[in-house]
């Protein structure tokens, strides 16, 4: 199996429960998953691939963009690209 890569681009504070959240699970699966946390106004990378992001956003394998995140919401999508029950 290929990782699954997972950007999160963090715009706010109240962002920050999901990015500790994603960490979580890439200490947990740390051979599957791909994990890359931008912060806007400091990380600028992200604004090439994706353009200016308004809100806190999750994106995995560069395809499948979730915004409005709850962590249900990101569970079920990471569990999903990974094949797994989290």
């Amino acid at each position: 199996m290929s990782k699954v890569k997972i950007e999160f681009i963090n715009t706010c504070p109240c962002c920050e429960g999901f990015g500790d959240m994603l960490r979580d699970i890439k200490n947990r699966f740390p051979e599957d998953v791909d994990l890359k946390i931008y912060h806007a106004g400091v990380d600028f990378d992200y604004l090439q691939k994706y353009g200016q992001m308004l809100r806190g956003t999750m994106i995995l394998n560069e395809k499948e963009k979730y915004e409005n995140l709850s962590r249900k919401k990101i569970e079920k999508a990471v569990s999903k690209a990974l094949g797994v029950s989290l």
